[in-house]
């Protein structure tokens, strides 16, 4: 059995178990965001079949031909909702865009919702049935175990238990299905996703239908992430970083190109990311502010943050 290159943690542990399993969950939590920035997470609480049906859906979706797919790109949206097509993100440090097309879904909520100038109508894809109704359920599942995991970090950086929950309820957070094309001809230097750090507090990513994902250890070395069935990736975003004053890691990581007798194979995966509401201060936190780690970062809100990373990345002009 070959070794593992992030740790395994259970949420049922910190959901439903004692105190003691409780306190082991936060500990082993912090310790795999503090020392790699990534972690596998079983017994999440997001529905297999769910997760299967909106892989379905997805595969669908992409199969369209492009002139349908484009109707649901949205101009002047950033690519915050609907499709956004081949070629048009790069990684901040890169000029070569990614070899990938997305479909984006951003939060739920009703028409008289005083957020609802953030938050436009998520289009609904007429041609997949269904397409817009597991999306939704697939991200509300999402937000359900993000929160656990965010109350179990919040114990771990010495804060209120609940010191996330006002602030993701009704977040920005953006479920992310990504459709790498089968690779037809020798790419020019681009790979399937360069190296990036996600932008948001944290990122839940299940399985991908082919492997690729590999993340950059603080020796410098680029480990394969392989998650097992039934296991959702996690990992810190440059929000939490930046709030935890750089204790807890947000990761370089990558999509690499299969080897080339799989290049024919195409590669899907679905990321959630998991964001604030855009008046989140992002201050570095007193308590993680030490004589050996002093402070990194000028006051900042989640929304200006946000709008500086999209223009680096090209969604945003």
């Amino acid at each position: 059995m070959e070794k593992r290159a992030i740790p395994l943690v259970d949420l049922q542990q910190y959901i439903s178990g004692n105190e003691a399993e409780k306190t082991a969950f936060v500990k082993n939590l912090g310790d795999a965001f503090h020392n790699i920035g990534f972690v596998g997470v079983i017994n999440h609480g997001v529905s297999k079949q769910l997760i299967n049906d909106f892989y379905n859906a997805s595969k669908d979706f992409f199969s369209l031909p492009t002139a349908i797919k484009k109707k649901y790109e949205i101009p002047g949206m950033a690519g915050q909702r609907g499709f956004t097509s081949f070629g048009k993100e790069h990684a901040k440090q890169s000029t070569v865009a990614d070899l990938k097309e997305f479909f984006q879904i951003g939060q739920f909520v009703d028409q008289d919702h005083p957020r609802k100038a953030d938050y436009p109508d998520n289009p609904n894809v007429e041609e997949v049935e269904n397409f817009y109704a597991l999306g939704k359920q697939l991200y509300q599942a999402f937000e359900k175990s993000g929160a656990y995991l965010l109350r179990a970090i919040a114990t771990h950086l010495d804060l209120p238990i609940d010191y996330f929950d006002d602030k993701i309820k009704d977040g920005n957070s953006i479920l992310r299905t990504i459709h790498y094309p089968p690779i037809t001809s020798e790419p020019d230097s681009a790979i399937r996703a360069e190296q990036h750090e996600d932008i948001n507090l944290i990122t839940l990513l299940v399985g991908a239908s082919a492997g690729g994902l590999q993340l950059l250890t603080s020796q410098n070395e680029w480990l394969d992430v392989v998650p097992e069935a039934d296991e959702i990736v996690i990992n810190v975003g440059d929000m939490l970083q930046r709030l935890s004053n750089n204790y807890l890691k947000s990761t370089t990581h990558r999509v690499v190109n299969p080897p080339r007798e799989e290049w024919h194979v195409p590669r899907l995966s679905i990321p959630f990311f998991l964001h604030p509401v855009s008046e989140m201060r992002l201050d570095c936190l007193s308590q993680c502010i030490t004589q050996d780690n002093p402070l990194h970062y000028e006051p900042i809100s989640a929304g200006e943050y946000l709008d500086e990373r999209l223009q680096e990345i090209g969604l945003k002009k």
